[in-house]
């Protein structure tokens, strides 16, 4: 069994392998020299409720179990973390009917929410303001790239790193091939397909047409000066329009507490500042048709997006609404990420996990947050059609 990405997903999916079949050989393929280098390792580090997520979907399902088990798998290995539980805090009375129905989805997941007055909210945050909240219980933090590296030993898989896949090649009755940029060729009957920010190209080298593209969107973080301004995790009412969080305050696992992230373009797969470019990747993302109709669809909200990206006062603003005593200079320039968003034709921006099977080949094809949350499940079923592809053949 091959599994292309040594992200938390992938490293979760051959963990989940041998644990369903042991004694199944598997190599994961990563192309950086470790692993958890993209999306697992430069997110905030939260491991989310499942309050946001339509219920019945996939995310709702693996985010809600996931993230009990993410504690759980914590707690076995000895990874840092905590359940601080957060507020959710509505700031203008337009915010208020989300909030409320937020409460309601909550517990459609089964999420215990508390709902709290303006008066209440100083009982978890003393220093934010706003005209009501939500205390959600069951979030937490922990350490996602230690997680993965746990996940890495703890497979038994042969983990190969510095090994991108350049070509593959699939034969439905002998299995596949995949040589990597050094020039090495692996073997495997199935094809498992992690590769997160490059998952429909590696979907496109095996032979498959995903039906949607990657368009990266870079989260810009601060660092707050002040930490002690904020004890835990605080977020905004989101906009159900747009599949992002909106700037929120996220004290880590380390006690420093992390501000963001916006959402703009990347101008490449791996973009984590301006300065990046990839002329092809931008122009692959421009030549999908899907990306112009995301342009049209949403341009206020991304109008508003770049004017925080490229200025620190508007970006500054955005966390006062929240947080009223932050200045400019409590903001402290920190790692960027990029969300791997996968976009249909039609410029939907796909809402909840994608996994697609082919021929010896499973892909998943959309997994951002709350991926990260809902590794373990996801893995587990992601291993499950593998193992099924295996049998077959």
């Amino acid at each position: 069994m091959l599994v292309v990405g040594g992200g938390i997903v992938g490293l979760s999916t051959a963990y989940a392998i041998t644990r369903a079949a042991p004694g199944t050989r598997v190599t994961v393929l990563e192309k950086e020299p470790g692993p958890a280098r993209h999306q697992t390792g430069r997110n905030s580090g939260v491991i989310h409720s499942g309050i946001y997520y339509r219920p019945g979907s996939l995310k709702a399902r693996y985010a809600v179990r996931g993230a009990a088990e993410m504690v759980k798998f914590c707690a076995e290995y000895g990874v840092a973390h905590a359940v601080t539980g957060k507020l959710i805090v509505a700031t203008s009375r337009a915010e208020l009917p989300r909030l409320h129905a937020l409460v309601q989805r909550g517990r459609e997941n089964d999420i215990p929410v508390r709902e709290l007055g303006a008066a209440q909210i100083a009982e978890y945050e003393p220093e934010v303001r706003g005209l009501a909240a939500i205390h959600v219980g069951t979030t937490g933090i922990c350490d996602y790239t230690d997680v993965a590296r746990h996940l890495a030993d703890a497979s038994g898989a042969e983990i190969r790193y510095g090994a991108r896949v350049v070509q593959v090649d699939r034969r439905p009755r002998l299995g596949v091939a995949v040589r990597t940029a050094r020039g090495d060729v692996v073997r495997g009957r199935v094809l498992v397909n992690c590769a997160g920010l490059h998952c429909d190209e590696v979907a496109r080298l095996t032979g498959d047409d995903p039906g949607m593209r990657i368009v990266p969107f870079r989260g810009e973080y601060y660092e707050l000066a002040r930490p002690e301004l904020v004890r835990g995790l605080v977020y905004p009412v989101p906009d159900p329009a747009f599949p992002f969080l909106g700037v929120h305050l996220t004290r880590g696992i380390d006690g420093g507490v992390h501000v963001g992230p916006n959402a703009v373009p990347a101008l490449a797969r791996e973009g984590y500042g301006w300065g990046v470019v990839r002329p092809r990747e931008l122009a692959g993302t421009l030549g999908w048709p899907g990306s112009w109709r995301i342009a049209r669809r949403h341009w206020r909200y991304g109008a508003g997006e770049l004017r925080r990206s490229v200025s620190k006062g508007a970006f500054t603003q955005a966390v006062r609404r929240l947080l009223p005593e932050v200045a400019d200079g409590d903001l402290v320039p920190a790692a960027a990420g990029v969300r791997a968003q996968a976009v249909l034709r039609d410029g939907t921006l796909v809402d909840d996990f994608l996994i697609r099977e082919g021929a010896r080949a499973v892909h998943v094809l959309n997994a951002p947050s709350p991926a990260a949350t809902a590794s373990l499940p996801i893995g587990r079923e992601v291993a499950r059609r593998a193992l099924s592809a295996l049998a077959q053949g």
